[in-house]
């Protein structure tokens, strides 16, 4: 009986990895149309949020390494064109957020990043902010834009909490495929799981 069940939990898993496999590598990308303030940290569990949710946004082209951004074609009608990433760039006032392996909960220290990020496109009305999610090179491909995704929506969701318009805000996930460290190590890993913001002007 044991080895019955042995051999169905196996032939399950093989065929849930080829399935897994068969996905294409692109960056997972979602614009937010409506404020979703919850006033946690973090999403819920699973990457919703209690409150209105963001419109999901179809890449129409792939991404390069270089960093050229995607090209976003709505899926859903969104109240104007959004910009591509492309067109944002980095800016010394945004600083960068990291999470704890496997998760997307918004840590203490990283939330008075996030504080001081608020705080700075508060003041800057005129900006747009794109926030990218980043993941380190463990797990599937297709778990990691998921995950990327929902730690981007985390970040988002905290800046929307803190007053930030969440029409000004999109995010994006590109999962493992821009590591700014490429080691095998948990040091460098760390610094790969990561929500990193770039703005562009209105």
């Amino acid at each position: 009986m044991l080895s019955r069940c042995a051999h169905v939990t196996i032939a399950s898993l093989l065929v849930l990895g080829v399935v897994l496999a068969g996905c294409a590598k692109r960056p997972a990308t979602t614009a937010a149309t409506a404020p979703a303030p919850t006033g946690a940290a973090a999403t819920t569990p699973g990457g919703g949020s209690t409150g209105a949710g963001p419109t999901t946004m179809a890449p129409s082209g792939e991404t390069s390494g270089t960093g050229s951004g995607t090209t976003m074609t709505p899926t859903t009608a969104a109240p104007g064109a959004r910009p591509s990433p492309a067109e944002f760039v980095a800016n010394e006032n945004l600083r960068d957020v990291y999470f704890d392996f496997d998760k997307y909960d918004i840590r203490p220290p990283d939330a008075k990043t996030l504080d001081a990020n608020a705080t700075w496109l508060k003041s800057n009305p005129g900006h747009l902010v794109l926030i990218e999610g980043h993941c380190d090179e463990r797990g599937t491909n297709e778990y990691n834009l998921a995950l990327g995704e929902r730690r981007a929506k985390s970040a988002m969701n905290y800046l929307v909490s803190q007053g930030v318009q969440a029409s000004r805000i999109t995010i994006i996930s590109y999962g493992e495929e821009r590591p700014v460290c490429m080691q095998k190590s948990e040091e460098c890993w760390a610094k790969n799981r990561r929500a990193h913001f770039l703005v562009k002007a209105r």
